[in-house]
């Protein structure tokens, strides 16, 4: 009766509730090296606050251009704001822009364009930020899923010009719900601040839920009581087949935005000070794990670039065919070894979203959502555990081979 979460989120200790509240924000300050920083109710609220900053900023400009590939949350994000979402095919096989398509895109009325850094791996931010700059844009990072990762000795979030990461649960550090935005620019982050003024308001009874959530997860996110708090659901949504549900892929156009407690605050501020050698930890499994499954004929493992140091909540794959990844998932899904999907669609994909997507031809984003899975870095999967899982896709992909 043991269940892998699926992504590696760092334990919290009992200790970790106990002791002086506050000091978060200024101790991930710290943690990132950022001029200007600040913390909100979640990622996808920290997303919002910098796009209406430089919506206020621009000279009427409306367009947000985001990967066809994401987090329906970045959408819903960009609709809460009252702006125009384009979308961005990906290049092929990759989990960056394809350039050409995102230079035909760009114009006189694009605000910002969004990169994200999908599964803690590091995007190429310069040659987005050129293409931005010939039109006028900014960029905003979209780091939620790699606090801590690192280009050239530099946290991601600070190439463009914001960036915001999410501290929900399971991403790496957790306050169960949170974010944080940063940038280096003083004039966007009083600008960010200003809309936090005028936005963000004090909502107790969600902070209290908050905060027996993050209590209820320092208790209970243990591999003993994930087959009842992750697992049950998992199998159940799989069972229907609303796989939406199974991932946790749906959610509602309503975007909390409130303020942190100092109690939630300060069990992140001493949650920080083991995130670095967690991290060190989940380097070594991740780089041990990825050779083994680069021997899988025609399966591409997504991995970082010479001077990137990313983070590894879970080791992302793209098969040779969907397919192929079906027939993996099919025994993996519900095995309780931590493999599941990044998004089930692209963006055009998910129903409830068609108020605020555009329909469009994205081969490259559609391609990668069918043929892609993941499996968790968790500490907890043990040798064995991953040895199930690497002879199962090693069946699937040499019947081609």
């Amino acid at each position: 009766m043991r269940e892998m979460p699926p992504t590696a989120g760092l334990p919290l200790s009992l200790q970790d509730l106990f002791g002086t509240g506050g000091g978060f924000t200024r101790a991930a300050q710290d943690y990132t090296g950022a001029p200007h920083v600040g913390l909100a109710s979640s990622g996808t609220a920290c997303l919002v606050l910098i796009l209406t900053a430089l919506h206020g900023l621009s000279s009427g400009r409306k367009t947000v251009i985001v990967p066809a590939y994401t987090c329906p949350l970045v959408a819903l994000a960009v609709a809460r704001c009252g702006l125009k979402l384009r979308l961005c095919d990906l290049a092929a096989d990759s989990l960056d822009f394809d350039m050409a398509a995102l230079a035909a895109l760009c114009n006189e009325d694009t605000l910002a364009i969004v990169p994200a850094h999908l599964a803690g791996r590091v995007a190429r931010v310069a040659p987005v930020l050129r293409l931005a700059r010939e039109c006028g844009a900014f960029v905003v990072e979209d780091a939620a899923q790699s606090f801590g990762a690192r280009r050239a000795g530099q946290s991601i979030g600070l190439e463009g010009d914001a960036g915001f990461f999410s501290f929900a649960a399971g991403k790496g550090l957790s306050l169960y719900e949170g974010g944080l935005w940063v940038t280096h620019d003083p004039a966007l982050a009083s600008a960010i601040e200003r809309a936090q003024d005028a936005l963000v308001a004090r909502d107790v009874w969600q902070e209290f839920r908050r905060c027996l959530e993050l209590t209820a997860y320092a208790l209970f996110y243990r591999p003993c009581f994930l087959p009842w708090a992750y697992g049950v659901p998992l199998r159940r949504a799989l069972k229907r087949g609303n796989l939406p549900d199974a991932v946790g892929d749906v959610f509602s156009p309503e975007i909390p935005l409130h303020h942190v407690s100092n109690w939630r605050q300060g069990v992140g501020r001493r949650a920080l000070l083991r995130l670095r050698a967690f991290h060190e930890q989940t380097t070594v499994q991740a780089k041990r794990r990825l050779a083994v499954l680069d021997r899988l004929p025609g399966v591409r493992v997504f991995r970082d670039a010479e001077n990137e140091e990313g983070v590894w909540p879970c080791l992302m794959l793209c098969l040779p065919d969907q397919e192929k990844r079906d027939r993996a998932l099919d025994v993996l899904w519900g095995s309780g070894l931590g493999v599941t999907r990044m998004f089930i669609h692209a963006l055009p994909d998910y129903d409830y979203l068609r108020f605020c997507v555009p329909e469009g031809s994205y081969p490259n984003a559609r391609s990668l959502a069918a043929r892609t899975l993941t499996i968790t870095n968790s500490l907890w999967l043990d040798d064995a555990g991953f040895a199930r899982i690497v002879n199962v896709l090693e069946q699937v992909v040499r019947q081609s081979f």
